[in-house]
């Protein structure tokens, strides 16, 4: 009976794998900078020459790029679900708007739902932080931008996809944050005239939602956040009728 050899694991391998877990559970984002070799090989307990090979290995399979005199970056098209020209056309056309929320409708209720199961006492700190941020906004309705709202918007989504300790679902809502932000962006303008109580609306679905995941109530957290999103579709599809009565009696006036 013949038997083949055991195959040594070299240290840098077991390095790649701990990157790479780190890449894959959202610890390393993309574009961000490594720590300097010297502090990464003290903080790893590795040296220097086997963590220069697995940075080597993890450039060859593009997930690390290394800088001239800049060091080493995870790669900035990491997990982008849309090419910027495709990113453009989604922004600009009214179809597609609806069908990004009939997709947030699917995922960000999966996010909401893991969650409340799954988060940890650092997931709770960061979620409450972002919420923060997001009702500082509300509270600030006269100064605050579209543009400042529509990012603390996206941001406190994303921050319940990190909570969710699901790999595809963070890295779909990452990939999709630069599109989320230009969504909320482009609805919240139309949906604050249409309706006058849209934004405490907006207010008490968040809340309820944060509440929801921080108690850990997986069950009413998918919930609220699938209300969350038809009140937006419902609220929007008003607006797009309302531009067409407008537009229609406009042609009218011409004739």
């Amino acid at each position: 009976m013949g038997f083949d050899q055991i195959r040594q694991r070299r240290l840098s391998d077991d390095i790649v794998e701990r990157l790479e877990g780190m890449i894959l559970e959202g610890t390393l984002k993309a574009g961000e900078r490594l720590p300097a070799e010297r502090a990464l090989a003290e903080q790893f307990g590795v040296s220097r020459p086997s963590l220069r090979e697995a940075i080597q290995k993890l450039t060859a399979k593009g997930l690390l790029i290394s800088r001239q005199g800049g060091g080493n970056y995870v790669v900035e098209s990491l997990g982008s679900t849309f090419s910027d020209p495709l990113l453009h056309l989604l922004e600009n056309n009214t179809d597609a708007q609806r069908d990004l929320l009939e997709f947030r409708h699917t995922l960000e209720a999966s996010c909401a739902y893991y969650a409340a199961l799954r988060a940890t006492v650092v997931d709770r700190e960061r979620l409450t932080q972002a919420f923060e941020e997001l009702q500082d906004c509300y509270s600030r309705s006269d100064d605050v931008s579209r543009i400042e709202e529509g990012a603390a918007d996206a941001k406190f989504h994303l921050a319940i996809a990190e909570a969710s300790h699901n790999a595809v679902l963070l890295h779909t809502i990452r990939g999709l944050f630069d599109l989320l932000k230009r969504n909320v962006v482009t609805n919240i303008g139309g949906m604050y005239k249409q309706r006058t109580e849209t934004r405490d609306m907006l207010i008490s679905q968040h809340r309820d939602l944060y509440l929801a995941i921080i108690e850990g109530r997986a069950e009413d957290a998918r919930e609220i956040s699938s209300r969350h999103i038809l009140y937006v579709q419902e609220v929007l599809e008003e607006v797009r009728q309302e531009v067409q009565r407008v537009a229609r009696a406009e042609r009218r006036k011409g004739i």
